[in-house]
This record gives C-alpha cells, sequence and structure tokens, in this order.
C-alpha cells in the first residue's frame, strides 16, 4: 500500500511510519517535515499535501495535540487550543482524503484518553470525544468500500519517560504503533482503537 503518516516526525508518528515502512510505501508528512510539510491547521496545506502526493491508499494522523488548561483558564483562546488543528483539522483531513484515497482504502484518525480525570483535560476530553462520535458516525458516509478509524492513545511511556514522569501508566509506542497498523491494515470501521500494554 501507498500511505501518508502525517505527523511523522513525532513519538507516536515516527513509530508508526517506520512499522508500516517494512511492506509498504510511506510518505512520511509532519508541520516540520523538509520534504512533504502540512499543518493541520491550514486546509490549503491540506491541500497542497494531497496535491503533492496523489493517490493514496490510506491516511493515517497522528500529528496534533493540546495542552492541559485549567477550565476557568483567563483566555478562551488559551482554553480551546488545539480546536483547529486536533479537531477541525482532521475533520478537514478526512474530508479531503475522500477524493485522494483509493477505492477500499482508509483514513485513520487520532483522539486520546485519559485513564482517569487529570486536572486540565476536560478541553482534550471534549475534542477527543468529539473525534470519536465523527468516526462512528461517518462510517456509514464513506464512499467507495473507504474505511475510517481513530486510535486514542493515553500516556505513552517514551513520553512519560522524555517528561521524567512514572512510567508504570504508559503504553509503550509500539504497542501504540501496532494499533495504528491493525486500523489500516485490516477490516474494521467506525472503530475507536485504544492501544495497551501487552
Amino acid at each position: 500500500m501507498r500511505i501518508v503518516v502525517i505527523g511523522a516526525t513525532g513519538t507516536i508518528g515516527r513509530a508508526v511510519a517506520d512499522a508500516l515502512a517494512t511492506g509498504h510505501e510511506v510518505i512520511r508528512a509532519s508541520r516540520n517535515s523538509t520534504t512533504t510539510r502540512v499543518d493541520l491547521e491550514t486546509p490549503s496545506s491540506i491541500d497542497a499535501l494531497f496535491a503533492t502526493v496523489g493517490a493514496v491508499d490510506a491516511v493515517i494522523c497522528c500529528a496534533a495535540s493540546g495542552r492541559l488548561t485549567p477550565l476557568d483558564s483567563p483566555s478562551d483562546d488559551a482554553f480551546t487550543l488545539g480546536l483547529k488543528g486536533k479537531l477541525l483539522g482532521q475533520v478537514t483531513l478526512l474530508r479531503r482524503a475522500l477524493e485522494h484515497v483509493r477505492d477500499g482504502g482508509s483514513v485513520t484518525l487520532t483522539s486520546g484518553v485519559f485513564q482517569e480525570p487529570t486536572p486540565g483535560s476536560s478541553f482534550g476530553a471534549l475534542v477527543n470525544a468529539g473525534l470519536e462520535a465523527l468516526v462512528q458516525a461517518a462510517a456509514i458516509e464513506m464512499p467507495r468500500g473507504l474505511r475510517v478509524n481513530v486510535v486514542s492513545p493515553g500516556w505513552v511511556t517514551e513520553t512519560l519517560e522524555e517528561l521524567g514522569m512514572d512510567t508504570e501508566g504508559g503504553t509503550p509506542v509500539s504497542d501504540v504503533a501496532d494499533a495504528y497498523v491493525e486500523a489500516v491494515t485490516g477490516e474494521m470501521q467506525g472503530r475507536v482503537l485504544t492501544p495497551s500494554s501487552r
């Protein structure tokens, strides 16, 4: 398959691209790429990506994230940071992908999950729930046998290590990458995949 991985310079995206590259042609794209650049906050950037890469068999988005922001943040913009990229950007990506993914192909998005309520996570929970609801509802509208799914990773072990945090509740990035591979190579439709450590 010919697969675009967006966010391929990040911890998860790099692992996903590496896992798929052993048997498929992987096009690595990111906001910081020097070759295939895309910024989910800019719809014209998404259009330019597809104009550059042409037809593909799968699109995976591991890009865009939000930060923990208190509910009583004094700034509306600070509280909703990530809305344009993580939520609306992935919605735009899905809509654009419909014209560029070959028959029977797939789109895999990324939401997220907190195992238990975390201070500052309310907006992130809203965005993630929205993405998961979108995928479940959009599944019945996908044309030409296309599939759409979303991976909902929690804390990644390697990220916790980088932050100097306790890694006990983390999932190794290789296990997270396996969920994306399963979404692309399997037959699931409209599913939320939550990877966990084996």
